[in-house]
């Protein structure tokens, strides 16, 4: 597997991003142009109203889709670095975190995580300035 950093961690998989979401527009926009073409014809306008109803109920799948698992897998996120902090410490994590700010912490070492995680509570860092603060980058192969 790839090594990850902070300039290469964002997992894309070309068929859902660019190629299914690239059909998923072009047919959104489709269905528009057809509506607007239908529009004085009584014949098609039914006809072209249900292409774009189906047209946006695809595009609005496809964003769930995606939020759906990244909510899934943030809550796993969640429970993961909780049980890792709990384990180097003997203490949950501060709750003051946000689940943005846990998913940074995510990335660092078991050497920087807990002074790491203490830093982003009391500072309030987002998860970018998270991430760019990790030395010892830790991989996640198995995100979604």
């Amino acid at each position: 597997m790839q090594e990850q950093s902070y300039a290469k961690h964002a997992k894309f998989v070309p068929m859902f991003h660019f190629v299914l979401g690239g059909i998923i527009m072009l047919s959104l926009i489709g269905s528009f142009v057809n509506l607007w073409q239908s529009w004085g014809d009584h014949e098609r306008l039914y006809s072209a109203s249900l292409i774009v109803a189906m047209a946006v109920a695809l595009f609005l799948l496809f964003a769930f889709t995606r939020s759906f698992a990244m909510g899934v897998q943030d809550r796993a996120i969640r429970a993961e670095e909780n049980l890792r902090h709990f384990a180097l410490t003997g203490k949950r994590l501060d709750p003051r975190l946000t689940i943005k700010q846990i998913v940074g912490l995510r990335f660092a070492s078991d050497a920087e995580f807990v002074e790491l995680a203490r830093k982003a509570a009391e500072e309030a860092m987002p998860q970018d300035t998270i991430k760019k603060s990790v030395k010892n980058w830790r991989a996640d192969h198995d995100r979604v």
